[in-house]
């Protein structure tokens, strides 16, 4: 299934499942009582969201407005440098563990909404990367059994304003400007990808490739990831890890590029689908 998160017309928050490029199955109309948003479904009700499918009410795509995949994760847990062309672009050493930060939850923005650039910086980069979402919860999970805690797979564009990333060696500041992480389309499940490690990561500006690479490419696999970063938290349905950018950043380019209001970013990954998002600047 390809699973969505969205708002109907009425206002109402809901969730799905898209069948097609016009239509998605209202799955939160039979389920919602029981499940009343995403993160809950994926933590239980899977086999039941597939076995009303197709008896749920159809809502036409012009009807509902996205949302983040997960529009109300517990964690948005961030892995930096986990290509090997991007740790040299960055000239950062080798390192025998994934480096890892946090993101918040209100910082995310859907497929189709606008990424935007703070009035405090110019220097808004983008950072496409694959996201994978826990369903099934645990703690100290071994890295055999990581795949069995994933509930599925969606693109982000884990936006950072570079300047402010780099006030200190935290960076916390430069990843979490309300706006700038970009979430969606879809959650895919596995069973929809052949093969997750085999796909292609691309991100393009204004219709440019700035950023290519097979998923397979990490220096830290999905199961070493899950296995590292259960073993300091416990891990919850719905909590989201984006799992590291490729070489081509904006900021290690040499004229360095910046996105700005009227750029269009796209992060796509083969299977999985496009994040679309155009840039504008913040109001005052």
């Amino acid at each position: 299934m390809r699973l969505l998160s969205f708002v109907t017309r009425s206002g109402q928050a809901g969730y799905g499942a898209q069948l097609d490029e016009h239509q998605v199955a209202h799955l939160s109309a039979l389920l919602g009582h029981r499940y009343p948003d995403l993160k809950s479904l994926l933590g239980g009700g899977l086999d039941e969201a597939d076995a009303v499918l197709r008896l749920a009410p159809r809502l036409s795509t012009h009807e509902i407005h996205l949302l983040p995949v997960v529009p109300n994760p517990g964690k948005i847990i961030c892995v930096g440098l986990n290509y090997e062309a991007h740790r040299l672009e960055t000239g950062r050493p080798v390192e025998q563990h994934p480096s890892i930060f946090t993101r918040f939850a209100a910082s995310q923005v859907a497929a189709g909404d606008p990424i935007i650039r703070p009035k405090v910086s110019t220097k808004l980069d983008y950072e496409g990367e694959l996201a994978v979402v826990i369903g099934r919860p645990g703690r100290y999970i071994s890295a055999e059994q990581a795949f069995e805690h994933v509930a599925g797979y969606s693109c982000y564009n884990d936006g950072s304003v570079r300047d402010w990333q780099n006030h200190s060696h935290q960076f916390t500041p430069g990843k979490n400007f309300v706006g700038t992480g970009a979430f969606g389309p879809a959650l895919v499940t596995p069973d929809e990808v052949a093969d997750i490690t085999a796909q292609t990561l691309t991100t393009r500006l204004n219709g440019q490739v700035m950023q290519q690479t097979l998923i397979s490419d990490m220096i830290f696999s999905i199961p070493q990831i899950i296995a590292y970063v259960s073993s300091f938290t416990p891990l919850e349905a719905g909590d989201v890890i984006a799992t590291g950018t490729p070489g081509g950043v904006g900021a290690k380019r040499d004229p360095k590029v910046w996105m700005k209001a009227g750029d269009v970013v796209e992060v796509e990954i083969t299977q999985v689908g496009v994040l679309r998002n155009p840039i504008v600047d913040e109001q005052a």
